[in-house]
């Protein structure tokens, strides 16, 4: 299991910062998901929001950092900007099991489901208010 860092851009400037985090740091964006590519997101989000960023992956000398542009809003409105703890683990049944585990108690913003970047994707808050993510991601093509 890994632990990385991923980056919430309220702004909808991901692509923008992404491109940016790896050009100064020398490394390579490998995999770009938009909102467009989950299966019924035009069903349930505004059409402006499908061309943003859903799932970005940089590696940087064996390290990833992930984000996304934030499209959804908090209770007051406002979309999230800031940086969650990512959870990428081998399989589906860890995957599984780490959710269940971590998510008892707290708040579950989006259930574990097959996203277009990983076999299995869940986010949501722990009982002491921490946002978290748990990724099996598909190999990149």
């Amino acid at each position: 299991m890994k632990a990385i860092p991923y980056l919430m851009f309220a702004q909808g400037n991901c692509s923008e910062a992404f491109d940016f985090y790896a050009q100064a740091l020398n490394g390579k964006v490998i995999r770009v998901s938009t909102y467009g590519e989950i299966p019924g997101a035009d069903q349930h989000m505004p059409p402006a929001a499908l061309a943003k960023v859903a799932n970005v992956h940089l590696v940087v000398c064996g390290a990833s950092i992930m984000g996304s542009d934030n499209v959804m809003g908090t209770d007051n409105g406002e979309a999230r900007n800031d940086t969650t703890v990512n959870l990428d683990v081998e399989t589906v049944e860890e995957a599984e099991r780490v959710f269940a585990a971590l998510s008892a108690g707290g708040e579950i913003q989006m259930p574990l489901h097959e996203s277009a970047w990983s076999k299995r994707f869940a986010m949501f808050t722990d009982r002491y208010g921490k946002p978290w993510m748990v990724n099996c991601m598909k190999s990149p093509d």
